[in-house]
């Protein structure tokens, strides 16, 4: 990003998707770690996807 590079919007959108995934799939279990997992995966989703944008 710092380069300008022509692919961070799509590394960014990569990330997005992928920190997404992960806060679904820990959102699903009741265990705080995992609860802790979701939220810090959906604050990194919703960062990534806005850059992406």
């Amino acid at each position: 990003m710092a380069q300008n590079s022509e692919y961070a919007k799509d590394i960014c959108q990569l990330c997005a998707d992928i920190c997404q995934k992960c806060a679904d799939e820990c959102a699903k279990h009741d265990a705080d770690h995992c609860q802790a997992c979701a939220q810090a995966c959906q604050q990194c989703a919703n960062a990534c996807a806005s850059i992406a944008a």
